[in-house]
């Protein structure tokens, strides 16, 4: 009998234990959505970037993601977003998609212009710049001839393809200036 009451009495222990952590996790995370006017901007790619998602200027939450859709005809991605009341963005706004790491989560950070008007509630944000692929650069990397150049360009397996610089010169056939 005095088993089962240190047993009760530790899964209870564990239970208020997990509930407080739950608790701290929820109340430290930024997963809340931002109550605000409403934007939106297109964008090419916008990998990573999904419902809840933080939207940040300079570092700080200002808003966060509503929703992700597909414009069926221009086949863009269309982020609309929530932005706090108090923040008034200039109509030459840039929406960007970055990352808050190497491997971190992607996050949509605007940076605000220098225009004397603001994006109305409800407006649309001009400017974007859409995602990086991290895996898109590594493939570019990989596969790009050494030395940047194109196949075929400047290389002896092409007869009657020349660089255009002497040897020995910089690559804009100019001579090189004399050292003092």
């Amino acid at each position: 009998m005095k088993g089962n009451v240190i047993e009760t009495v530790m899964g209870a222990v564990v239970l208020v234990v997990a509930a407080l952590f739950l608790f701290f996790a929820y109340n430290t995370s930024q997963l809340r959505s931002v109550k605000g006017y409403e934007l939106s901007a297109n964008f090419e790619h916008i990998d990573g970037i999904r419902d809840g998602s933080d939207v940040r200027i300079s570092g700080i939450k200002v808003g966060s993601v509503l929703s992700t859709m597909l414009d069926p005809k221009t086949f863009l991605a269309t982020v609309k977003m929530s932005v706090e009341p108090n923040i008034k963005l200039p109509d030459d706004s840039v929406a960007e998609i970055v990352s808050s790491g190497l491997l971190g989560d992607k996050y949509m950070s605007l940076v605000p212009g220098g225009s004397d008007t603001d994006i109305p509630p409800g407006g649309q944000i001009k400017y974007t710049q859409s995602s990086v692929s991290l895996e898109h650069l590594i493939g570019q990397m990989m596969f790009s001839p050494p030395g940047g150049k194109k196949p075929g360009e400047g290389d002896s397996s092409s007869p009657g393809v020349t660089s255009g610089a002497a040897p020995g010169s910089p690559s804009g056939g100019e001579a090189p200036t004399p050292q003092k």
